[in-house]
């Protein structure tokens, strides 16, 4: 199988796992507000593609891009990083 370019990639805590080979990721960054100048986070969830289930709540995980799995997939886990205790 060929690379087809760099493919973005992101790193969150799974929110949640009680769905058959998707867990949803939540993914946290911090920003700058454009005009008081304090950071801020900002939080976004993103539907990932688990295709072994071995995923819990509270995992720390790596997410790539991929092609459309489904209406809201399309991210897969390429690695996790730390177990939840």
């Amino acid at each position: 199988m060929t690379e087809r370019g760099n493919k973005k990639t992101l790193i969150g805590l799974v929110a949640s796992d009680k769905m058959e080979k998707t867990v949803v990721v939540e993914v946290t960054r911090k920003m700058k507000h454009p005009m008081y100048h304090k950071y801020i986070q900002r939080r976004k969830r993103y539907h990932a593609h688990d295709e072994e289930n071995d995923c819990r709540t509270g995992d720390r995980v790596m997410i790539e891009e991929c092609r459309p799995l489904s209406a809201k997939k399309r991210w897969r886990i390429k690695q996790v990083l730390e177990r939840a205790v």
